[in-house]
């Protein structure tokens, strides 16, 4: 920070320096043209630093011709010229910096919400540590207005969360014991106690961080293209300044050519644009690995969807229930099956307690309790013996599922679903059938996808009819079931190699090879594996598959400002180089003209960071509401 600001005063100092200079208002006082304080306040950074890549690193940069024109300026007399050339490349670099600053932004504020501390429970004692000392299995407090310090779960105590750093949601989601908490979200209301599933260090906050930093540090491989032309010119801007030299006979010609010649439009280009691309992606939720991924996002033509938690939700919800019992409807049903399966551990028979809970039911003591793994549950409640589970499970207990029961299920599992069922009072009742939730978004951003040229393809690990089910619903015409996570890997291989750019979206350890071996690859951030995030281009923080078109249209934007950049720094200076063989400008209008093609560059880029649709919400995780607490009744 101080070393950014000790940067402003010097350009400024600089610039009041030549202001003088231009004016003479101290020509008669002083013994030098005061011009040499801005030669030497931002001229000898830049010559020195051109000297170090030449030796150290054998590089050839625009600091190079810079330095050279600025030297030429001053032996020639030009000190005003070679100030000027001086300070305006400072003011470029400076604009630089502000702009690369800027679209780091979004870390920065991920980085702020990082909590520094945590309440711990060990031997019945709470005290504070660092968060980066949390453990996996420790207890922790969080108190009202404080920040969770780990991933994990909730033991005790009921509060609201604001997730909207790690989601983007801006109403506090209500927690209660067995919800889930993540690290850096903020508690909105009462006390709770939660035990860390993850090491602090290990956090999704944490590891969301470390991408973006990944993402701040790479470059993308046209830089460094740019970076090689550089030789190139500085060998063409000796020559044409040589060759004006011995046409004219004019040194200060040749001294204007090569103040006109320095690309710094040119190298200017492409990491401001790359920069603001990056930056942009970020505050929308979406954090991309490198320069590199973002030019390959941007000429992709097929997109393969994994089915499950990226298409679907990735957890089985409630989406039929059939009574076939005359004396129970489907409400009461529901109930009786919730009431047996509270105590089960199973996904499926949560989803039915949670499905029951949403609707407003309430649950009862039960009794008798029997937990058959992986087949069903038995309990009693009031004058009611329920047992629920596989059709095996409910024959096991002497309860035969009738043709018509199996031919309704049979619907349900055409079309993915898992089927529940129920017997009460040892008569067959009826069915539930669960299923994996598609996505609200999906459809509306396959739609969009291929409005804009890209193929959507299904690759999963679901059977033909799950996976035909899930595709006719969001619009995928290509799918291919049964996947094992080499075969995905294989067919991503395939398209690669007939020339399809394709890219991975996937969420799970399954997904990792096809994320891995694909053109492009987007993992999800929320609910995704840590195998899964590491492997892909970029991230998608709040799971938020819509956001997909915006990233490609996003990367194709930039990649469009990029050319649009470098073809008018090119231009800019082809033009200005015919002036000044012509005698029209001279070191000290040059430099001017010139530099005005860096200026632009840099806030054409610049404009990339604002860029935005209007279906798209901000990812914004920096305001939050204080608000009274709970009290934590914990035994």
């Amino acid at each position: 920070m101080w070393e950014k600001i000790k940067e402003c005063f010097l350009v400024i100092v600089s610039a009041v320096a030549l202001i003088l200079s231009l004016t003479g208002i101290l020509k008669n006082v002083l013994s030098f043209d005061i011009a040499w304080v801005a030669i030497i306040l931002c001229g000898i950074p830049i010559v020195t630093g051109s000297l170090i890549a030449l030796i150290k690193e054998h590089d050839i940069k625009a600091d190079v011709l810079v330095s050279i024109a600025l030297i030429a300026s001053l032996c020639i007399g030009e000190y005003f010229a070679a100030g000027e050339v001086a300070w305006i490349m400072a003011i470029g670099t400076l604009l630089e910096d502000a702009t690369a600053r800027r679209a780091r932004r979004g870390i920065e504020k991920l980085i702020d919400l990082t909590p520094k501390t945590a309440r711990v429970k060990r031997d019945g004692r709470e005290e504070i540590i660092s968060a980066d000392q949390v453990e996996a299995g420790d207890e922790l407090i969080v108190l009202a207005g404080e920040t969770v310090a780990a991933d994990g779960i909730i033991t005790c105590g009921e509060t609201s969360i604001d997730q909207s750093v790690m989601t983007g949601e801006s109403i506090p989601v209500d927690k209660t014991v067995g919800d889930e908490v993540t690290s850096g979200t903020i508690n909105q209301f009462g006390a709770f106690e939660m035990r860390a599933a993850k090491d602090g260090g290990d956090s999704s906050l944490q590891r969301m961080i470390r991408l973006a930093q990944e993402a701040d540090a790479n470059k993308a491989p046209i830089v460094k293209l740019a970076d090689r032309w550089a030789t190139w010119l500085v060998a063409a801007a000796l020559g044409v300044a040589g060759a004006t030299w011995l046409a004219t006979g004019e040194l200060i010609r040749a001294v204007t050519v090569l103040v006109v010649f320095c690309p710094c439009a040119f190298i200017l280009a492409t990491p401001t644009a790359v920069m603001a691309g990056i930056g942009n992606a970020t505050k929308f939720g979406i954090l991309v690995r490198s320069g590199d991924a973002l030019q390959r996002f941007s000429t992709i033509s097929h997109i393969a969807f994994d089915k499950t938690g990226t298409l679907t939700y990735g957890s089985p919800e409630v989406v039929g229930v059939e009574s076939f019992a005359s004396n129970l409807g489907s409400d009461e049903l529901l109930r009786l099956a919730a009431l047996a399966e509270q105590r089960s551990e199973h996904p499926l028979g949560k989803a039915v307690v949670a499905y029951y809970l949403n609707r407003g039911g309430r649950l009862r003591e039960i009794r008798d309790f029997v937990l058959s793994s992986g087949r069903g549950v038995r309990a009693k409640a009031a004058d009611y013996d329920i047992v629920a589970g596989k059709a095996d499970y409910l024959k096991g207990e002497g309860i035969e599922v009738p043709d018509r029961p199996l031919q309704a299920a049979d619907r349900y599992l055409q079309r993915g679903a898992t089927v529940i069922y129920v017997g009460v009072n040892g008569s067959f009742a009826g069915v539930i059938a669960l299923a994996d939730v598609l996505r609200d978004s999906a459809k509306a951003m396959v739609a969009e996808l291929k409005s804009i040229g890209v193929r959507p393809v299904l690759l999963t690990g679901d059977n033909e009819a799950t996976a035909s089910h899930i595709a006719s619903q969001v619009g995928i015409e290509d799918v291919k079931p049964n996947m094992l996570p080499e075969e995905k890997m294989k067919v991503v291989k395939e398209y690669t190699d007939s020339g399809k750019n394709v890219c991975m979206i996937g969420d799970g350890v399954n997904d990792a090879l096809a994320l891995k071996t694909a053109y492009a690859s987007v993992a999800m951030g929320g609910i995704g594996s840590d195998v899964a995030v590491e492997a892909a281009d970029a991230v998608l923080v709040s799971d938020n598959i819509e956001r997909i078109p915006y990233l490609l249209k996003m990367a194709q934007k930039c990649m469009k400002r990029i050319n649009f950049n470098i073809t008018v720094a090119m231009i800019w200076n082809v033009i200005a180089v015919m002036l000044s063989t012509l005698g029209t400008l001279n070191p000290v209008t040059a430099a001017l003209v010139h530099n005005v093609g860096s200026v632009f560059v840099v806030i054409s880029s610049a404009l990339l960071i604002s860029s935005k649709e209007d279906s798209y919400a901000s990812f914004n995780g920096t305001d939050y509401l204080s608000a009274g607490s709970l009290d934590l009744k914990c035994e």
